[in-house]
């Protein structure tokens, strides 16, 4: 079990009630609360929205984390140029994304001197432990394995005919050198036997979202 489990929120507005402006609000709420909790890794993950609407809430999101707890890291679904104009910490890769190395390249060509590759961070999905060992060999900083568990009413993560995986894909998958966070049907109740499978952290999206952060925080990270 590591001694610290890294934390990562995955956001989805839709799960809110109320109009698009209400979901929006309820989002950053969600946001700024997260960071506040100590919360490491957000990702804005709103995938319906266009590049102009995305990168505005981009930028309200960065904003919300730098207000309260300036250490957490926002990464953007997908999209390296809006992370980048937004000021975003990084980019999260889908499986079927550019690859990390891309993005370095991207990086490199992009004159940003605040965000070199040291500071800028890419993680990657992955759904099998063939896919984490791939994502460290193109220098991600860290990969997500999903599903772990059976999502019930959940919206899937990337591909909804995804099956479980299971502690022991969890497992062969934290063999590689990258930090690998546990991602699908994770709740406070089996946590721990991901973390024990030697997952570096918990990634969700409910659990984040229908909980007081701060209480799931304290529960994931009890000595």
């Amino acid at each position: 079990m590591p001694d610290r489990c890294l934390l990562y929120y995955i956001t989805d507005r839709s799960q809110f009630p109320g109009d698009e402006s209400a979901r929006r609000r309820a989002l950053l709420a969600k946001v700024a609360e997260s960071a506040r909790a100590g919360v490491d890794y957000i990702q804005l993950r709103e995938k319906d929205l266009t590049a102009r609407e995305l990168e505005t809430l981009a930028r309200q999101a960065v904003a919300a984390v730098r207000e309260n707890w300036p250490s957490t890291r926002l990464l953007i679904n997908s999209r390296t140029d809006i992370a980048l104009a937004a000021g975003a910490d990084g980019v999260h890769l889908r499986a079927d994304d550019v690859k990390p190395h891309e993005v370095r390249q991207v990086l490199e060509a992009s004159g940003h001197q605040a965000l070199t590759t040291d500071h800028f961070l890419v993680a990657a999905s992955c759904h099998t432990a063939a896919d984490v060992f791939h994502a460290e060999s193109e220098a991600a900083d860290f990969a997500v394995f999903a599903p772990v568990f059976e999502k019930k009413n959940a919206p899937g993560f990337e591909k909804k005919d995804t099956q479980p995986m299971g502690l022991a894909a969890l497992r062969e998958a934290c063999e590689a050198k990258i930090p690998v966070l546990a991602l699908g049907g994770v709740s406070l109740e089996n946590a721990a036997s991901c973390l024990d499978a030697g997952a570096a952290g918990i990634a969700a999206i409910r659990l984040f979202q229908e909980n007081r952060i701060e209480d799931v925080v304290c529960a994931l990270r009890m000595p």
